[in-house]
């Protein structure tokens, strides 16, 4: 999310990658995919600016590689981290939907299959020898 300005001087969030559109004229206009319509303060240079900061930091975490917009570490049980833990939500528990989280665990690499050869033509038994005998039936 990136935090912009209303004219009013509120600041809100909004999702960048619900933006379609940027206008400027004389103000900036956020124009989102679902129509709505949101003028803000900041130029709309900078508002390209926070949007390409936010994907980057977004690649960042996807490659856990440091950045100079990274938050600081927060310690989670025996490790740290700077962005959110993945989980896996199994079946349901209650009226709320709510199921119960586990710990995300990559998969495990399953052996490498090799391919099979290709096959060979089947043995086909050799058909009989002729007959010396060419007097046959005459």
């Amino acid at each position: 999310m990136i935090v912009v300005t209303r004219l009013n001087d509120s600041r809100f969030a909004v999702n960048p990658d619900l933006i379609e559109r940027i206008h400027e004229t004389p103000d900036t206009v956020l124009i989102m995919v679902d129509g709505a319509k949101y003028v803000v303060t900041e130029p709309m240079a900078e508002v390209i600016e926070m949007i390409a900061r936010y994907r980057a930091r977004i690649v960042s975490l996807a490659y856990d590689e440091p950045s100079a917009t990274a938050p600081t570490p927060q310690a989670l049980g025996n490790r740290t981290s700077t962005g959110p833990q993945l989980g896996i939500v199994r079946g349901s528990s209650g009226a709320g939907g709510a199921g119960r989280v586990t710990e995300f665990r990559p998969a495990v690499q399953a052996p490498a299959v090799h391919a099979p050869t290709a096959p060979t033509a089947p043995s086909v038994p050799a058909a009989p020898a002729a007959s010396a005998d060419t007097t046959q039936g005459r």
